[in-house]
Formats: C-alpha cells, structure tokens, sequence
C-alpha cells in the first residue's frame, strides 16, 4: 500500500491550537507569539526561539511538533512552542527577550515550560527569567507545582551543570536520542554499526552529539557539515572528538585542525555521500521534491525539525528509503529535561539510560509496523503520539489549571471561584485587557481554544500581571495575593 504524501505530523495532527498569543514591543516593533497546541495536565511544553522572520505559523506547527513529542514518548505534559521575530545578535536582544516574557508572564507563571531554542541559549534565558523574578530556571511553571520545589529547583541545577564526555545534559541528550534513534533503524534494516557509515548536516549542538555518539558506537561518519561547507573523509572517516575540540560554540569548526586527508567541499554535496545513514541536524526543509533524487542513505534520521518537506518523504518512501521523524528522533532534550524535573531521573547518565530504553524499541515498532501496513514512520508515529495524548488527557485531564503533574502528591484540582462567572475546570479564562478575540470552535480536548493579542502600552505589558481576578483559576484567592505556590 502506498502513503499519501499527506500524511505529515502537520496536516496528521491539524486541529485548532488551544491558545495563541501574540506580543509587540513598542520599543523595537519587534513581534512576538506563544502557541498552546494542547494542555495535558494543564500544562504545555515548548522552547522559545528567537530569529528574524519568525512567525505565526511557524510557531503553531512547531508546538504541534511538541505535542505529538510529548504524546510519543507518553510524557503527560501538552505541546506548545515561542517565537521572536527579531535578530538573536542584534544588541537589543537580551532587551526585547525579557519584555517578551514579561508580557506573557501569565503562562510562564502556570501553563508554559520553555527552553532555549534556536537564536536563544538556555542561561540567556535562564537569566531572563531571573531578572523577572521568576526564579532561576525557565522550567518555573513546572518547579511550581512540585511537592518540594526547592527540591525540584536544586535537582534541575544539578542535572544541567553536571558534565557528561565534557557535555551539559541540554548539550548531550538530543544527539544521544538521535543516535540512538539512528542505531535502532540501522539494526532493523540488518546494517550493523561497525560496517555503517553516516553522514551529519549540521554540526552544533545537535549534530555534534549525535556524530559523536554514533562514532562511539563504531558508525564510521564520513562527513559532517557547517556554515562553510562540508569537511569530509570517505576512507577513514572524519575524527569526531578532534573537530569538537575544534568547534566554536557556533558550530563551525577551526580548519586549521584538519587532518592532512580530510577534504573540505561545498556544503551541500552532504546529501551525495555514499552512507547508509543520513542525518540532517540543522535547519528545517532541507531535502525537498527538488533534491531528493540525490540521497543514496537507506535511512534519513532527522535531527533538525521537519528538514524534510512532504512531497520529498514521499518520493522517498517509495524508493524504499526509511525516514524516522524528528518528532521521535529528537525528542531527547524534551524527554530528558522533564525526566529531570519529574524527578524520574537524576543526572545525564540517567536521562540517557532511560531515553535509550524507550527509543530503540519505540523506532523497531514504528518500523515494523511501517513494513506491515506500507504506512510511513510518521504515519505511524502520528497515530501513536495521539492515542497517547488522548489517553493522558484521559487520565491526567487536559486544561485544569492546579492538575498535579507528580504523582506522588495527586490532589483533586481546584476550581474557580463560583463568583467569577468561569466554567469549571476552565485553565486560563482571559483578562479584559489581553484578549481581542476568543475563537468558538473546540479542538479535541473539548476545551475551546483562546486567541489573544496583547497591544502595546496595556497593563500586561508593563508589569507582566494582571490582577489576581482576571484569572480565578490561575491565582486563587483574593487580588492582592501572591499566586499560590504547590
């Protein structure tokens, strides 16, 4: 049977997002959105990136993206995801950031834990969080809710400090899941490591980590790429662990430590190499229709988000090349980072034993499957993740604003207050000043979903609060209050 080209985890997975917010800086016009795809457990994940040409819809695709993450590897949070239309090097960027987070401060309080993400580095963020006064640590809407949060907060300080083969866990996770990801597939298609080879599109944070901990695992990686160009070594392989001792902490490597047969080509010949896997870990829509006659790999394992366009998996997938989608591939750092917080683990030799124990068998099923049915990996990865969330929704609920999120502290949810005139349950009912606009259609969840623009010059802008009454169930008690902290 043959799969419809269709069949991708955004048009899989379309539904009306239950918030979306957008943001304006009246000192620079910068623009700013935050997507809540779907709350589980009354709370969503996401990471915040910064970068010129951000938008709307870029946001909203990427916060499905973590929704069907979250779903896949049955984390009980929703998805969600920030953007910044402004330039991450430009002087006034530490500036407009923190505004931005001032300006939606009610989700950060609450409903949205985020992350660094492209254009934005974890302790950039970390520290504007800080000097909002909201703690240390961007996962504060989390650290809010634990039995112990000051438990919880040293846990995560920890965890995030401590180094692994010179690697924060934020740095190690993510390419540890593609490699892993990458070894699973390999294993079902009858490769073995010591005889594959790889090549890597990309080699900053993710990329990086996932060369080396494929080379660990004895794949020979012929090839990785950066901002100038492609430096490669068919015969031997390139020296992994040498070009990240050459690295820049963006990602480009010193050509300086080259070894005297390594080759340097122009960036795109990745695509052509003779490998059996290919792993694009860098920008999104990379392989296209236009391209894809050029991938020889058996398998793409895709590192970076959504670096293959429909139309190319498709074409793909009827040569028999195998495509694991980025929604299973690397989705590490998000596991791994709420593995911490939950408190299931304790350090990154923790987050990765156990990513590795769901990940491969995750990838073998996907794969049989795939070969059972003729339905692609993300076909059958879609249906997966939203069964999952469905059933978490299930268990846990979806958009109540105090459902507990660890279980060793399970507490019946609180409601608003009857005198708010807010449904029960309801998570963020809208302030008078922030919302323009409150769309009518429900998504599955059952809850109706929130569109809010927030104007220059109002009140949540300013302060980044509204008063206590604007949102009942989001700080019970009266206005003058402090939110309640669980």
């Amino acid at each position: 049977m043959t799969q419809n080209a269709v069949d991708t985890p955004l048009q899989a997975a379309e539904h009306e997002p239950f918030l979306q917010v957008t943001w304006r800086d009246s000192e620079t016009a910068a623009r700013g959105y935050v997507v809540i795809d779907q709350m589980v457990s009354g709370i969503a994940t996401g990471g915040l990136r910064m970068r010129p040409g951000c938008t709307l819809d870029e946001v909203a695709a990427l916060a499905r993206e973590m929704t069907l993450k979250m779903g896949a590897f049955g984390i009980p949070v929703g998805g969600a995801k920030g953007g910044i239309d402004f330039d991450s090097a430009d002087p006034r960027a530490d500036g407009v950031r923190e505004r931005f987070l001032q300006g939606v401060r009610p989700l950060l309080e609450r409903f949205w834990v985020t992350a660094g993400d492209l254009g934005t580095q974890q302790d950039e963020l970390d520290s504007a969080f800080a000097r909002v006064g909201l703690g240390d640590t961007s996962f504060h809407a989390a650290m809010v809710r634990a039995p112990d949060e000051e438990e919880a907060r040293e846990r995560v300080r920890q965890a995030f400090a401590t180094r692994t083969d010179g690697l924060k866990l934020s740095e190690l996770v993510g390419g540890f899941g593609v490699a892993e990801a990458a070894l699973a597939a390999l294993e079902h298609r009858g490769i073995p490591a010591s005889s594959a080879r790889a090549a890597v599109q990309g080699f900053g944070t993710m990329g990086g980590a996932t060369a080396l901990y494929l080379a660990r695992a004895g794949v020979k990686i012929v090839g990785v790429t950066d901002a100038q160009g492609l430096v490669r070594n068919p015969s031997r392989g390139v020296d992994v662990e040498g070009l990240l001792s050459a690295r820049s902490t963006s990602g480009v490597i010193d050509r300086t430590a080259l070894r005297e047969d390594d080759e340097v080509c122009p960036g795109d010949e990745w695509l052509d190499q003779e490998v059996d896997v290919l792993v694009p870990a860098a920008v999104s829509y990379v392989i296209t229709e236009e391209n894809c006659h050029r991938v020889t790999a058996e398998l793409v394992v895709e590192a970076a988000n959504v670096p293959t366009t429909p139309e190319a998996e498709q074409l793909l997938k009827e040569r028999g090349v195998g495509v694991v989608p980025d929604f299973i591939a690397n989705t590490g750092a998000a596991a791994g980072a709420w593995w911490v917080i939950l408190g299931d683990v304790v350090s990154p030799s923790g987050a990765c034993g156990r990513l590795a124990s769901q990940i491969r068998p995750l990838v073998r099923e996907l794969m049989i499957l795939a070969d059972e049915t003729g339905m692609s990996m993300r076909a059958a990865g879609v249906r997966l993740a939203k069964q999952n969330s469905q059933r978490m929704i299930g268990e846990c609920g979806a958009a109540v604003a105090f459902r507990d999120l660890f279980d060793r502290t399970a507490r019946e949810p609180q409601l608003p207050d009857a005198d708010t005139g807010s449904a029960p349950g309801s998570a963020l009912p809208p302030g008078p000043e922030a919302v323009t606009d409150v769309v009518a259609a429900a998504p599955p969840n059952g809850m109706a979903p929130i569109v809010t623009e927030l104007e220059p010059d109002t009140g949540l802008m300013e302060t980044g609060r509204q008063p206590a009454a604007a949102f009942p169930a989001y700080w019970p008690g009266t206005a003058d209050e402090p939110p309640t902290r669980h």
